[in-house]
């Protein structure tokens, strides 16, 4: 891995990135096309509470390596480059001048960690496409276990309820679009339920931007 804010050549290779055709709800890679308009069997039998749902890459063994030194390791200066790839991955969102926010921490994480990689993210993102960050439009003000290791309905009952928008978020918003900023997609079901919080406090509408995803036929490494 090279310092500075990009990757080495031989640790980008081992990125797969997202691209066409795909689901234009979940984002899900298609390996032919099916029409701009054909969802994935994921999205026609459980409706996400979201519009769309795009990521960068998928979570293979490069990305979980990124991933793992942004979030573990201290390696803060390694979202600046993720930032880069996940714009270009949300490029259907700018026109409406979205507002970033991040998937929070609970402050017991936050305090251990010392930052959320998350947070990092979406900053990166509104510094490279001069966008608005409100990095305490949504709280999580239950404290879960983590998500690594549950099963999908296990990973949904975890975070059930967990989040809430800001006493103010009805002015803060504005009725404006949100998109919310994580690192990576798994099964979705904390991003459906910060969705829920943020269209609660007056989202028009949200939608999810993560660096990496989890596609169903790869190694699931989570």
């Amino acid at each position: 891995m090279a310092g500075g804010q990009g990757i080495c050549g031989a640790c980008f290779a081992r990125l797969g990135p997202i691209t066409a055709p795909l689901c234009p709800v979940l984002g899900i890679p298609f390996d032919v096309s099916l029409g701009d308009d054909a969802l994935s069997a994921e999205a026609l039998a459980d409706p996400p509470p979201f519009s769309r749902a795009r990521a960068a890459v998928r979570y293979g063994e490069g990305a979980q390596s990124l991933v793992t030194r942004l979030k573990f390791g201290d390696r803060t200066e390694l979202a600046p480059f993720c930032a880069r790839l996940m714009s270009g991955a949300g490029h259907e969102f700018w026109a409406a001048r979205p507002l970033l926010v991040p998937v929070p921490l609970h402050a017991s994480r936050l305090r251990f960690r010392r930052y959320n990689q998350s947070l990092l993210l979406a900053q990166a993102l509104g510094r490279q496409l001069r966008l608005d960050v409100d990095p305490h439009l949504l709280k999580r003000h239950r404290k879960t276990r983590s998500q690594i290791g549950l099963s999908g309905d296990g990973r949904a009952r975890n975070v059930q309820g967990a989040f809430v928008a800001h006493t103010d978020a009805l002015v803060r918003l504005r009725g404006r679009r949100v998109v919310l900023v994580d690192d990576v997609y798994t099964t979705g079901a904390t991003v459906k339920a910060a969705t829920r919080a943020l269209l609660r406090g007056g989202a028009s509408g949200v939608d999810i931007l993560t660096f990496a995803r989890v596609v169903r036929g790869d190694e699931d490494p989570i």
